[in-house]
Protein backbone atom coordinates (compact mmCIF):
# COMPACT_ATOMS: atom_id res chain seq x y z
CA UNK A 1 0.00 0.00 0.00
CA UNK A 2 1.53 3.27 -1.16
CA UNK A 3 0.53 6.36 0.79
CA UNK A 4 0.92 9.85 -0.64
CA UNK A 5 0.60 12.92 1.56
CA UNK A 6 -0.35 16.05 -0.38
CA UNK A 7 -0.36 19.31 1.53
CA UNK A 8 -0.87 22.99 0.92
CA UNK A 9 0.55 25.12 3.70
CA UNK A 10 0.99 28.88 3.90
CA UNK A 11 2.54 29.42 7.33
CA UNK A 12 3.80 25.87 7.91
CA UNK A 13 1.38 24.45 10.49
CA UNK A 14 -0.31 22.06 8.07
CA UNK A 15 3.11 21.17 6.63
CA UNK A 16 4.36 20.35 10.15
CA UNK A 17 1.33 18.09 10.67
CA UNK A 18 2.07 16.37 7.33
CA UNK A 19 5.70 15.83 8.34
CA UNK A 20 4.60 14.33 11.64
CA UNK A 21 2.08 12.05 9.90
CA UNK A 22 4.78 10.93 7.49
CA UNK A 23 6.96 9.87 10.42
CA UNK A 24 4.10 8.14 12.24
CA UNK A 25 3.16 6.14 9.14
CA UNK A 26 6.78 5.26 8.36
CA UNK A 27 7.24 4.10 11.96
CA UNK A 28 4.33 1.71 11.38
CA UNK A 29 6.08 0.27 8.33
CA UNK A 30 4.03 2.04 5.66
CA UNK A 31 5.52 3.21 2.38
CA UNK A 32 4.74 6.94 2.45
CA UNK A 33 5.86 9.98 0.46
CA UNK A 34 5.15 13.59 1.40
CA UNK A 35 4.42 16.20 -1.31
CA UNK A 36 3.89 19.95 -1.37
CA UNK A 37 0.83 20.29 -3.63
CA UNK A 38 2.20 23.57 -5.01
CA UNK A 39 5.21 21.73 -6.45
CA UNK A 40 3.57 18.71 -8.10
CA UNK A 41 1.05 18.09 -10.84
CA UNK A 42 -2.31 16.89 -9.55
CA UNK A 43 -1.89 13.68 -11.57
CA UNK A 44 0.71 12.63 -8.99
CA UNK A 45 -2.28 11.55 -6.85
CA UNK A 46 -2.78 8.64 -9.25
CA UNK A 47 0.50 7.02 -8.16
CA UNK A 48 -0.84 6.17 -4.68
CA UNK A 49 -3.44 3.83 -3.20
CA UNK A 50 -4.03 6.05 -0.17
CA UNK A 51 -4.12 9.84 -0.24
CA UNK A 52 -3.68 11.95 2.89
CA UNK A 53 -4.83 15.42 1.94
CA UNK A 54 -3.71 18.35 4.07
CA UNK A 55 -5.30 21.78 3.77
CA UNK A 56 -5.98 24.63 6.13
CA UNK A 57 -9.10 26.77 6.00
CA UNK A 58 -8.38 30.33 4.90
CA UNK A 59 -10.26 33.58 4.97
CA UNK A 60 -13.92 32.77 5.60
CA UNK A 61 -14.27 29.11 4.68
CA UNK A 62 -11.89 28.91 1.72
CA UNK A 63 -9.32 26.32 0.75
CA UNK A 64 -5.64 27.18 1.07
CA UNK A 65 -4.17 28.96 -1.99
CA UNK A 66 -1.96 26.08 -3.19
CA UNK A 67 -5.07 23.93 -3.66
CA UNK A 68 -7.04 26.61 -5.55
CA UNK A 69 -5.05 26.20 -8.73
CA UNK A 70 -5.44 22.41 -8.66
CA UNK A 71 -9.23 22.06 -8.36
CA UNK A 72 -10.12 22.16 -12.07
CA UNK A 73 -7.51 19.51 -12.90
CA UNK A 74 -8.57 17.45 -9.87
CA UNK A 75 -12.15 17.29 -11.19
CA UNK A 76 -10.88 15.39 -14.26
CA UNK A 77 -9.16 12.59 -12.31
CA UNK A 78 -10.55 9.09 -11.83
CA UNK A 79 -9.97 8.30 -8.14
CA UNK A 80 -12.37 5.33 -7.90
CA UNK A 81 -9.74 2.96 -6.53
CA UNK A 82 -8.24 5.41 -4.04
CA UNK A 83 -8.79 5.90 -0.32
CA UNK A 84 -8.64 9.55 0.73
CA UNK A 85 -8.30 10.98 4.23
CA UNK A 86 -8.24 14.67 5.10
CA UNK A 87 -6.50 16.74 7.75
CA UNK A 88 -5.97 20.41 8.26
CA UNK A 89 -5.75 23.48 10.40
CA UNK A 90 -8.51 25.88 11.31
CA UNK A 91 -9.45 28.38 14.00
CA UNK A 92 -12.60 27.21 15.77
CA UNK A 93 -13.07 30.36 17.86
CA UNK A 94 -12.42 33.19 15.40
CA UNK A 95 -14.05 31.36 12.48
CA UNK A 96 -16.61 29.26 14.36
CA UNK A 97 -19.10 29.31 11.48
CA UNK A 98 -16.63 28.09 8.82
CA UNK A 99 -14.31 25.91 10.94
CA UNK A 100 -12.53 23.34 8.74
CA UNK A 101 -14.64 24.17 5.68
CA UNK A 102 -11.60 23.52 3.47
CA UNK A 103 -11.65 19.84 4.46
CA UNK A 104 -15.30 19.60 3.49
CA UNK A 105 -14.72 21.37 0.18
CA UNK A 106 -11.83 19.10 -0.78
CA UNK A 107 -13.65 15.97 0.41
CA UNK A 108 -16.58 16.87 -1.86
CA UNK A 109 -14.23 17.10 -4.86
CA UNK A 110 -12.45 13.84 -4.03
CA UNK A 111 -15.77 12.03 -3.54
CA UNK A 112 -17.00 13.43 -6.88
CA UNK A 113 -13.91 11.87 -8.48
CA UNK A 114 -14.78 8.51 -6.94
CA UNK A 115 -12.42 8.30 -3.97
CA UNK A 116 -13.53 6.40 -0.89
CA UNK A 117 -13.34 8.74 2.10
CA UNK A 118 -11.79 7.34 5.28
CA UNK A 119 -10.51 8.76 8.56
CA UNK A 120 -13.57 10.41 10.08
CA UNK A 121 -13.12 11.78 13.61
CA UNK A 122 -15.38 12.96 16.41
CA UNK A 123 -16.46 16.58 16.78
CA UNK A 124 -16.27 16.20 20.55
CA UNK A 125 -13.85 18.60 22.24
CA UNK A 126 -14.26 21.42 19.73
CA UNK A 127 -16.18 24.70 20.00
CA UNK A 128 -17.63 25.82 16.66
CA UNK A 129 -21.07 26.53 15.24
CA UNK A 130 -20.87 25.29 11.63
CA UNK A 131 -18.58 23.37 9.30
CA UNK A 132 -18.74 21.91 5.81
CA UNK A 133 -16.38 19.24 7.16
CA UNK A 134 -19.03 17.73 9.44
CA UNK A 135 -21.15 14.82 8.27
CA UNK A 136 -23.53 13.56 10.94
CA UNK A 137 -21.66 13.87 14.22
CA UNK A 138 -18.17 13.53 12.75
CA UNK A 139 -15.56 15.52 10.89
CA UNK A 140 -14.74 13.97 7.52
CA UNK A 141 -11.11 13.95 8.64
CA UNK A 142 -8.78 15.24 11.32
CA UNK A 143 -9.53 18.77 12.50
CA UNK A 144 -6.53 20.53 14.03
CA UNK A 145 -6.45 23.97 15.66
CA UNK A 146 -2.97 25.17 16.59
CA UNK A 147 -4.37 28.63 17.39
CA UNK A 148 -6.55 27.43 20.26
CA UNK A 149 -5.64 23.79 20.99
CA UNK A 150 -1.98 23.39 20.06
CA UNK A 151 -1.36 20.95 22.92
CA UNK A 152 -3.91 18.57 21.40
CA UNK A 153 -2.29 18.44 17.95
CA UNK A 154 0.27 15.73 18.70
CA UNK A 155 -2.13 13.37 20.51
CA UNK A 156 -4.71 13.88 17.76
CA UNK A 157 -2.13 13.10 15.06
CA UNK A 158 -1.06 9.95 16.89
CA UNK A 159 -4.63 8.75 17.43
CA UNK A 160 -5.64 9.50 13.85
CA UNK A 161 -2.66 7.73 12.31
CA UNK A 162 -3.41 4.64 14.43
CA UNK A 163 -7.09 4.83 13.46
CA UNK A 164 -6.23 5.12 9.75
CA UNK A 165 -3.82 2.20 9.86
CA UNK A 166 -6.60 0.02 11.31
CA UNK A 167 -9.19 1.33 8.82
CA UNK A 168 -6.87 0.78 5.87
CA UNK A 169 -5.96 -2.75 7.01
CA UNK A 170 -9.69 -3.51 7.21
CA UNK A 171 -10.25 -2.07 3.72
CA UNK A 172 -7.44 -4.25 2.34
CA UNK A 173 -8.82 -7.36 4.06
CA UNK A 174 -12.26 -6.78 2.50
CA UNK A 175 -10.94 -5.99 -1.01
Amino acid sequence: MKIGIFTGSTYGNTRAAADRLEKLFKDSGALVTNHDIALVKIEKLLEYNVLLIGCSTWYVGEIQDDWHGKIEALKKLDLRHKKAAFFGMGDQLTYADTFQDALGILAEHFAFCGATLVGQTSTEGYQFSNSRAVKGQQFIGLALDDDNQAKLTEPRLQAWSSQLIKELELCLAIA
